[in-house]
């Protein structure tokens, strides 16, 4: 299993440093140069999408998913996350 991957319980190495990132409201391009990504899409499928489907992060425009102005932010069941 590679670090990118995750498990089906744990985040990857990558998805934890996106919840770091998420702690302040952040972009989506903002997030990808965190992990250094360039592939919105892939991005989106094999990181971002995971994370809001356990709960972890939220969009700050949830309505209106793929806004220009759409933001992720973590939720209270991400920053138990990341005490733990």
């Amino acid at each position: 299993l590679s670090a990118d991957k995750g498990t089906k319980s744990a985040p990857s190495r990558h998805q934890v440093m996106i919840l770091n990132k998420c702690s302040a409201p952040a972009a989506l391009v903002e997030l990808m140069a965190v992990v250094g990504r360039v592939d919105r899409t892939k991005f989106r499928n094999q990181i971002l999408n995971p994370l809001i489907e356990k709960g972890l992060i939220d969009m700050t425009i949830p309505n209106k998913p793929n806004s220009r102005l759409q933001k992720y932010h973590l939720t209270k069941k991400g920053m138990r996350y990341l005490k733990t």
